[in-house]
């Protein structure tokens, strides 16, 4: 279907993987239908260390897709150490990262973010974009969003163009990395501050962000745009896992997490619980198996060892998406956790896990965003820290499988409304706003 066409600057774009990659893939797979084409700058298929070949086969051939290699600290690394990025990589991507706290604004990606913009702006100078839509992290994608006027051929804007600032999660530097020095946090804030103001529409993924944002940039004040809560969503998990991907196993009580253990400490927390459960129940060391799956930092693992976790903890690396929700389903129960104190961030993996089915412990605030969606699709929320609770809660799930077997499948009713067909429907509507004057008809 031809109709209007959308820009997308952002950097994690099939084949590349992980957690920020499915959001604009799903708007990529599902706005054409609602009259929306899509044109995608993203970064180029080495830069990044984790890599999904099977995602790259479900993006539509009609998108038009402008890979811009190079420029960040991770893609230099990745090139002079070509083969030696893997399953432990995280321990010299954490190091990058510091190393941007201090050097690089707003972060690592901050060269990828010019060379993508001279690249956004040639595509821009054939004037039949009528939208560009940036969406974070990392906040450098931003940044690669030529200043205006453009959209020559955008009906209704005048040839000033409409910008779209899209933040599956707030502005890392500021508000999950505390800046190392009061020039830094100025700097961050100087920048968002420069983001918001000059959108047309900012979108936010979780409904407390998007409260901040209307907090502090109240809309209707000048240049202050309007704020869109809208959320990360899931595409319905069609059963295509590999041949070798797990499926449910009866002789054990099988515990599983899906995504990247990157600075999150509740996972060591976690490896500790299981460690005071078994010393109180050494049988269930036979039955008990737990599976974390995804990118993970060296660390992490070295603590399992050390608590005697070998052969019941394991840690497959990165699996391909169909594999992972495979895993997903086959769990008897599913864990969440997030970065700590980052209370504004719903994590897309939370709707793939509601749509599994399988039971959920979750260790957050209770006060959290995430923790009140948990609670709404049945399960259950530990605290965050409190490995006795955590203990707790796993030793009666383990107890209620010995006596009852697996535990049936329960999905929320209310998930339909966080599908990516849902959400990118209400994205074309918001982007037709945009482009067609209160009262004209495209």
């Amino acid at each position: 279907m031809s109709g209007r066409r959308v820009l997308i600057l952002c950097y994690f774009y099939p084949p590349l993987a992980g957690g920020g990659v499915h959001r604009v893939l799903g708007f990529t797979r599902h706005l054409p239908r609602h009259g929306w084409d899509c044109t995608v700058v993203c970064a180029g298929p080495e830069d990044y260390w984790v890599r999904d070949e099977t995602l790259a086969a479900r993006v539509p051939r009609e998108t038009e897709v402008i890979r811009v290699g190079g420029g960040s600290a991770l893609s230099a690394w990745l090139r002079l150490r070509r083969g030696a990025a893997g399953k432990r990589s995280g321990r010299v991507f954490g190091g990058l990262r510091t190393l941007s706290d201090w050097w690089l604004l707003p972060d690592s990606y901050a060269g990828w973010a010019r060379r993508a913009r001279r690249v956004a702006e040639q595509r821009l100078a054939r004037g039949d974009i009528e939208v560009v839509l940036s969406s974070s992290p990392p906040d450098s994608a931003h940044l690669a969003v030529p200043a205006p006027p453009w959209g020559g051929g955008a009906a209704g804007s005048g040839g000033r163009g409409h910008w779209v600032v899209d933040f599956r999660d707030p502005w890392i530097g500021l508000h999950f990395r505390e800046p190392p020095t009061r020039l830094h946090a100025w700097r961050h804030a100087a920048l968002e501050r420069g983001v918001v103001r000059r959108a047309s529409l900012v979108l936010a993924a979780s409904r407390t962000h998007a409260d901040d944002l209307e907090r502090r940039f109240p809309p209707g004040a000048p240049g202050h745009p309007r704020v869109v809560h809208l959320p990360n969503g899931f595409e319905p998990d069609a059963g295509e896992a590999g041949e070798s991907a797990a499926a449910p196993d009866p002789a054990h009580f099988v515990l599983a997490w899906t995504g990247t253990l990157s600075q999150m400490p509740d996972a060591e927390v976690f490896l500790e619980a299981l460690h005071d459960l078994f010393a109180r129940r050494p049988e269930a060391r036979r039955r008990i198996r737990a599976t974390l799956a995804g990118p993970f930092d060296a660390d992490v693992a070295d603590r399992a060892v050390a608590l005697g976790l070998t052969g019941i903890v394991s840690f497959p690396g990165p699996l391909a998406h169909a594999d992972a929700r495979a895993l997903q389903r086959a769990a008897d129960l599913l864990l969440l956790w997030k970065p700590r104190g980052y209370r504004t961030m719903v994590p897309g993996k939370l709707y793939e896990y509601l749509d599994a089915g399988r039971p959920l412990l979750a260790v957050l605030d209770a006060d959290d965003e995430c923790a009140a969606l948990v609670r709404r699709a049945g399960g259950t929320v530990a605290p965050a820290r409190d490995r006795a609770a955590l203990a707790d809660e796993i030793e009666g799930r383990y107890l209620a499988w010995r006596a009852d077997g697996r535990a049936p499948d329960r999905r929320p009713a209310w998930l339909e409304e966080h599908t990516r067909s849902a959400l990118s429907a209400r994205l074309a509507g918001l982007l037709d706003d945009l482009v067609t004057p209160a009262g004209r008809t495209p």
